[in-house]
């Protein structure tokens, strides 16, 4: 099984220096993808959770595969209706070339109303753009000439019934966000059901799961919180499941979390020791 990190790519902390010492500091502890998020206009509803600076994925992306050398790179999530799918198309396949086949996307709906209507998308057809959207970049893909991906994985967010029919649609994997494991158990079973009453493959699982690490054991907790041994247990369990990729996700909730990443890298580097 892949472990993966979410970096933060926003925040009062972030910057270059910071960003790329996050990307090298994940690769040189064994792990097998970094991930940033996506937003692009920082409306207040955003700013709340992801302040300023923001940094692009592409352009993020970009740039720390040329400052890594062997780790994955990827998205979660993106959010497809903000760009035009030829864009996506095209930015995606260049990127995925240019790093070596190193690019997971991972794609998502989104959530946030105001950033919909400073970028003139519908927030209430999200959903359904979303669909026709992959719909049109997997036809640009499959066209090759000058959208050729290389094979890019699309990993699916979301866990209503309308987000697992959209993984097992358009996804090599499905990638929900930061959950309980009794979430994923029932949620991954249903997936599984999705995809036999469409006669499609099963996506592969690939979650994002919180990294806390406490001293005591929480009464209650999301995959991914507790001691390091409760950690351990959950990425065990996942493997149980089936899960090809698990992502682990440093940041709580704090945006001052980002000026003080020391904190996620000794978290990151527990883990990694008890991996092996």
């Amino acid at each position: 099984m892949r472990i993966g990190v979410n970096v933060p790519n926003f925040g009062p902390g972030t910057n270059p220096d910071v960003l790329r010492s996050w990307a090298q500091t994940v690769e040189g502890l064994g792990y097998d993808l970094l991930m940033v998020s996506d937003h692009v206009a920082i409306t207040p509803d955003v700013a709340k959770q992801y302040p300023a600076p923001f940094y692009e994925p592409f352009t993020t992306l970009a740039w720390l595969a040329g400052a890594t050398t062997r780790i994955g790179i990827g998205t979660t999530v993106l959010i497809v209706p903000y760009r035009h799918p030829l864009l996506v198309a095209r930015m995606a396949a260049n990127l995925n070339d240019l790093s070596g086949g190193r690019l997971v996307l991972g794609v998502g709906i989104g959530w946030a109303r105001q950033e919909f209507e400073a970028l003139g998308a519908a927030y209430e057809r999200r959903g359904k753009v979303t669909d026709e959207y992959l719909a049109a970049i997997r036809a640009a893909w499959a066209d090759e000439g000058d959208y050729r991906s290389g094979g890019v994985p699309i990993w699916v967010g979301g866990g209503s019934e309308a987000g697992l029919r959209r993984a097992v649609r358009y996804g090599e994997g499905w990638h929900p966000l930061r959950n309980t494991l009794p979430w994923l158990r029932e949620h991954w079973s249903r997936l599984k059901e999705i995809a036999a009453e469409e006669g499609r493959p099963v996506p592969a699982l690939a979650p994002r799961i919180l990294l806390r690490i406490t001293d005591a054991p929480p009464a209650e907790r999301r995959a991914g919180e507790g001691t390091i041994e409760q950690v351990m247990a959950d990425l065990e369990e996942l493997r149980g499941l089936g899960a090809e990729t698990v992502v682990l996700d440093p940041f709580h909730t704090d945006p001052d979390e980002t000026r003080h990443p020391e904190a996620a890298w000794e978290m990151l580097a527990a883990v990694a020791a008890r991996r092996g």
